[in-house]
């Protein structure tokens, strides 16, 4: 191991446990690492990959999803859902914890963002589940593991950063591939739930005619279409990615604003600047993590790591198995889009050698990554959740240990069954 690498790792890790946020956790350590090269122009090599690494017309989508994430959640999206689901599911034992997970999946996948999620959904369900007697920390544990999925139903922020990264593979195909990987989370999520709530006896609620379930579905659907409207305009070729990001936004508004009228012209500067913070949040993320993945190449950190591991075993499913354990670790301390961008260069040219298409390698990534998103200490859902939830960490980790499990049994499912992120992709045309 050279030097700059023992540099760029201790760097890093000593920033993060400084508290450093992570955005400058990477700058930093990239630039000490080249600074230790001592040949290369820092400052200019520094500043050209987070210029190149932010200029992508692909990228463009992500602002847009932002803002359209936040006008959904603050339209009274997530409310309709969940009176929709409620209708569906809640009159089963255990069914405000359906409802839970039912509506986080599908605001996740509106939103395209599990922070708004848990926030907005959590901030309903965990206080009217605590009042029907349900314990408050389980609460918690259900909206903070279900909000992730919105993540891989489509369409997702993430989805796009990996398919910059992977260099090129097609957003749609991902978009495709991510809904029966996220289905199925949502189910063993749903499952871990029942369990629970049978074992405990948390209640039911009030069946829902059938004039109640279409009521509250036509309430809810306006905000369901914008996920067909964006899915069925990328795939149709009628726009592209971050054109149907921009179509988002100009659905979302419409309907905060002039349909369920929940959005007043006068909160629209502040809506704006929290998507603009959010947006900058992401792109110094994006910025930092390419300037690392410069200098990892530059130390021939990725051929190095992929000989390692082809060295370590010649079966496939070890070597996967090694990487999901790598990429849940990663998940505690990384964000989502930094270990994206950082870790796809590295282990996709080993699966690859190992006949794995790259879609599904980043599902994989991406349902890795969600679990990290639920584990401290950087566990972002979790310590909204938490704060939703007025509860600790500490209190809520025992109740996440089931949620935990599930989450990392559906891993192996979508892992090792290629076809459950593949089939609707290959069947659509969008990969060979």
């Amino acid at each position: 191991m050279s030097i700059q690498v023992i540099i760029l790792v201790v760097t890093f890790v000593v920033l993060l446990v400084l508290n450093v946020p992570i955005a400058f956790s990477i700058g930093l350590a990239t630039f000490f690492t080249i600074l230790s090269v001592g040949t290369i122009p820092t400052f200019t090599i520094i500043a050209q990959r987070m210029a190149t690494g932010i200029d992508s017309f692909a990228l463009l989508a992500i602002p847009f999803f932002i803002l359209s994430g936040i006008l959904m959640g603050r339209g009274g999206i997530a409310r309709r859902l969940i009176n929709f689901a409620g209708a569906l599911v809640g009159r089963f034992t255990g069914g405000l914890a359906y409802v839970n997970v039912l509506t986080c999946m599908m605001f996740g996948a509106i939103s395209g963002s599990s922070v708004a999620a848990v926030s907005s959904v959590g901030g309903f369900m965990i206080p009217e589940m605590k009042k029907k007697g349900y314990d408050n920390n389980f609460n918690v544990a259900v909206s903070t593991t279900a909000a992730t999925t919105g993540l891989l139903i489509p369409p997702s922020n993430i989805m796009i950063i990996y398919a910059l990264a992977s260099g090129g593979v097609s957003v749609a195909a991902m978009f495709m591939a991510g809904f029966l990987p996220g289905i199925i989370f949502g189910l063993f999520l749903i499952l871990v739930s029942g369990i629970i709530s049978i074992k405990r006896n948390y209640g039911s609620g009030e069946k829902s005619g059938l004039k109640k379930i279409i009521r509250t579905f036509l309430e809810a659907i306006p905000g369901i279409m914008l996920i067909f409207i964006v899915l069925g305009g990328i795939l149709g070729g009628i726009f592209t990615a971050t054109e149907a990001a921009a179509i988002a936004v100009v659905y979302s508004f419409i309907l905060a604003v002039f349909f369920y009228r929940e959005v007043k012209f006068s909160d629209l500067p502040e809506i704006l600047l929290q998507s603009g913070i959010t947006t900058a949040i992401v792109m110094m993320l994006i910025g930092t993590s390419a300037a690392m993945s410069w200098i990892l190449a530059y130390e021939n950190i990725p051929q190095n790591m992929s000989a390692a591991l082809i060295a370590l075993s010649d079966n496939k499913y070890v070597i996967l198995l090694i990487i999901n354990f790598i990429l849940l670790f990663v998940g505690t301390f990384m964000d989502m889009t930094p270990a994206v961008l950082i870790f796809t260069p590295i282990f996709l040219p080993v699966v690859q050698q190992l006949g794995m298409h790259p879609v599904h390698f980043g599902i994989i990534m991406i349902a890795n990554l969600c679990i990290g998103l639920c584990t401290p200490p950087v566990g972002t859902c979790l310590f909204v959740g938490c704060g939703v939830g007025k509860t600790t960490i500490a209190k809520v980790t025992k109740p996440l240990i089931p949620f935990f499990i599930a989450m990392i049994a559906a891993l192996m499912l979508i892992t090792y069954i290629p076809s459950l992120s593949m089939f609707i992709p290959k069947m659509l045309g969008l990969i060979k």
